[in-house]
């Protein structure tokens, strides 16, 4: 079972394409559900983001979804089922709760069987932020590319004429869901400062708030250099802001793995991102003619030096990416359940027993599920 696995293709497909690749292989994948849960019939439990439970915008919402995680992993874990967690982040992108998320990121780490890290430097920042890590068999295995995933008919040309865009004009752009830690009002402010009018700017995504929508709004006032298009960009035009595009940036102000510097990459387009979490190791793996780091703030001389990187630098997509195809990337996913699998299973101790029912009390709804 994985958690997710098919559902949420529309948002990040790199759980479908992970899964599918996994099917492909011959072993089955399903849904994670309470049925299945309750049933506990997998040899593994795939989870991935467990954030989203316990980081809920209201403290009700995410008692209660936090609730739930617990007495499934209970259930898993009583049951001999494994439990594998992709580290794709270390905290909540936007904590709300920091009792309750600190509490339980360090009482999820500590249920986890086995792990898999996307790179290198994310392997050792788990261990470092969760030490206990260290006693679990751990996995480096990458996050492969969308190649292939969304249409990809346009060309640069086709790209500019459909968005209203001068051929010759270098084009920055920000594409994908905004949200607080991607940082895109300093990326709208860093380009207001840039010289002349040969360039543009377009930021297309939804905006997680309409807070985060009004302060690029403001910061984009009255420049006609800069298009918002402040909506979720529908998989077919997703090739029309980065096939159109020069450069991507992503001025995250953290991040440690970035899916969406894959999809720039998926596209052939160099990108510029903060030198933190796992990105150097990108620059090092992808060719630092695609990938281009930067430290401190992102400012318009930064900006600017990338730009023309981006449009002088020579580049060959052939071998771009070809060490991220999926199906290698699930035959090692296959072989760390496999070790995972074959370990001996541990049972939940009396601490976590005291957890989680300091965790059942908190929602009195779900206290009947202590009996099981």
């Amino acid at each position: 079972m994985a958690l997710p696995a098919f559902f949420n293709r529309r948002l990040n497909p790199y759980n479908f394409l992970l899964y599918s690749a996994i099917r492909g292989r011959g072993a089955t994948v399903d849904e994670v559900t309470p049925h299945r849960v309750v049933r506990a019939r997998h040899d593994v439990v795939h989870l991935h983001w467990p954030e989203y439970y316990f980081t809920a915008r209201w403290l009700g919402m995410a008692v209660a979804k936090t609730v739930l995680l617990v007495v499934a992993l209970w259930r898993l874990r009583v049951r001999r089922v494994r439990i594998v967690w992709t580290v794709h982040n270390l905290s909540g992108h936007e904590p709300r709760h920091r009792r309750l998320e600190a509490a339980m990121w360090a009482w999820f780490a500590g249920r986890v069987d086995g792990y898999i890290a996307l790179s290198v430097s994310g392997r050792d920042a788990a261990i470092e932020r969760f030490p206990i890590l260290a006693e679990r068999p751990g996995f480096v295995i990458p996050h492969g590319h969308y190649r292939g995933e969304y249409p990809d008919e346009l060309d640069r040309t086709a790209a500019r004429a459909r968005l209203g865009l001068p051929a010759t004009t270098a084009v920055i752009a920000f594409v994908g869901a905004i949200r607080a830690y991607k940082n895109v009002p300093a990326l709208v402010r860093a380009a207001r400062d840039l010289p002349g009018d040969e360039w543009r700017l377009l930021v297309a995504g939804d905006p997680a708030s309409g807070d985060l929508e009004r302060q690029i709004t403001a910061a984009a006032a009255g420049d006609t250099r800069i298009r918002l298009d402040l909506a979720f960009v529908p998989r077919a035009d997703v090739q029309l802001y980065l096939r159109a595009a020069d450069l991507v940036v992503l001025p995250y102000a953290e991040v440690l793995h970035s899916g969406s510097a894959l999809l720039a990459l998926s596209f052939e387009r160099p990108v510029l991102v903060p030198n933190q979490g796992a990105m150097a190791e990108l620059r090092e793996t992808a060719g630092a003619e695609w990938v281009r780091t930067y430290g401190g703030e992102l400012g318009p001389a930064t900006l600017a030096a990338a730009l023309t990187w981006a449009r002088t630098t020579p580049r060959d997509p052939d071998g771009l990416l070809r060490h991220l195809e999926w199906d290698e990337i699930a035959r090692e996913t296959l072989i760390a359940y496999d070790a995972v699998r074959r370990l001996p299973a541990t049972i939940p101790s009396r601490s976590a027993m005291r957890t989680r029912d300091r965790l059942l009390n908190c929602y009195p709804g779900l206290r009947m599920l202590r009996r099981r």
